[in-house]
């Protein structure tokens, strides 16, 4: 009985240590997508304000990682009335949720879901935001808004949780609420000087490199391997859905490139690359949700749409005046919202297609409205607060000198030989 009982505990330690190594190397992946926000968005801005961009990616990961951990990880994952929870630090004891990696690491991975979440809203946002004020807005997003939104949808009494609601690694819980987020900042922010003219016609401000942007992606395509298959929370047992939810993954990332490409030849007579880049990435989020119960040939079919529709609602957001230097409105924000409803439609067992029942579907329609209508509208009101009290606008002057020259006292780039 003795040695039956020590393989059982020995069995458990391995357990552990296994699910441990492989959470840990995907917590690492995702803490590394930071880097890619960071080049992709300098890349995709001028130069005289890539050194501003880099600051506000750092300012994600380290003011928005302090507030997670003082009191964000706590309201997402605490003892929720279905709403809301309350606490501080990384949780001790049971959190529901079947875990065999400890708190610590698990608060560690979740850290990597919520500055991703909030580095949506720095794209939108560059070139003529305040550094202090979107500091003091990053961590009001890490205290409250990613936090409420993933109470709802991860923590086990969450009441979207509790309806069954699929966003396995974050469509709408990540994406749709960075996205909105992102979308409200815009509209009070305003354009960029000299991005629309008098008669509503919009300037193009090209990005300074685009070699520095494909970089950024690659890094956050690569990331996204930890992203999506590290949303297992272990591999003893899960190795069957590790392989699937990276499949997944790839196919609809090479999708919506692919679609992407086609879409601008055939609207622009020339591939635009900017957009294979955005196209990739939108394929990467509309897939995010339902990796884990969808096929292989339906994650095609989403990427593809996917990749269509950010060239799209690119164009449709920068007609109606919404200035977004990187388009991070249309890959998050739209389809975020397009790939958690597509779940509802392709699941394999519960999907519309494959059962006939519109349940699920509605299910995802109304936890992907409620998350975006929230975000968007929390925001609003922050930022609103905001500029009416200490401003959130850079001066016209340093608008126009650059902020890094201004703001830092330094240039990304130098002419000294």
């Amino acid at each position: 009985m003795d040695e039956i009982q020590q393989l059982a505990a020995n069995q458990k330690e391995l357990t552990h240590a296994i699910d441990s190594v492989w959470v840990a190397l995907c917590a690492a992946l995702i803490f590394q997508m930071e880097g890619g926000f960071a080049l992709l968005e300098a890349g995709f801005i001028r130069s005289k304000n890539s050194m501003s961009i880099i600051a506000k990616v750092m300012i994600d990961i380290m003011f928005g990682g302090l507030a997670f951990y003082a009191i964000g990880f706590a309201v997402a994952y605490g003892p929720s009335n279905g709403w809301f929870a309350f606490g501080t630090g990384i949780l001790s004891g049971d959190l529901g949720l079947n875990l065999t990696i400890s708190n610590s690491l698990f608060w560690f991975i979740q850290l990597g879901f919520a500055i991703a979440s909030i580095s949506i809203v720095s794209g939108a946002i560059a070139e003529r935001m305040k550094i202090w004020a979107y500091a003091v807005f990053v961590l009001i997003f890490c205290v409250i808004i990613y936090p409420l939104a993933a109470n709802w949808v991860w923590n086990p009494n969450g009441w979207l949780a509790k309806m069954g609601f699929n966003d396995f690694a974050g469509s709408s819980a990540v994406h749709a609420v960075g996205g909105f987020a992102a979308l409200a900042a815009a509209i009070l922010l305003g354009p960029r000087q000299g991005k629309y003219n008098a008669d509503g016609s919009a300037n193009a401000i090209p990005g300074h490199n685009l070699t520095l942007a494909s970089i950024g992606a690659f890094l956050l395509w690569f990331g996204w391997f930890g992203f999506n298959p590290g949303s297992t929370l272990g591999a003893v047992g899960k190795w069957e859905m590790i392989g699937k939810v990276a499949v997944n993954t790839f196919l609809a990332s090479a999708a919506g490139g692919v679609s992407t490409m086609a879409y601008t030849m055939l609207r622009y007579k020339k591939i635009d690359i900017t957009m294979v880049i955005n196209g990739v990435l939108a394929g990467l989020v509309a897939v995010t949700a339902g990796c884990n119960i969808v096929s292989a040939n339906s994650a095609i079919i989403i990427g593809f749409f996917a990749g269509v529709f950010v060239d799209i609602c690119v164009v449709l957001i920068d007609k109606i005046k919404i200035d977004d230097p990187v388009g991070a409105i249309a890959v998050h924000g739209v389809n975020g919202f397009f790939g958690t409803v597509a779940v509802g439609v392709f699941a394999e067992e519960k999907g519309l297609f494959s059962s006939g029942k519109f349940d699920f579907l509605g299910v995802q329609i109304l936890g992907v409205v409620v998350l975006s209508l929230f975000s968007f509208f929390a925001t609003f009101l922050i930022i609103f607060v905001m500029k009416k009290t200490m401003g959130i606008r850079i001066s016209h002057h340093e608008e126009l000198a650059g902020i890094d020259a201004v703001e830092f006292g330094v240039e990304s780039y130098t002419t000294f030989e």
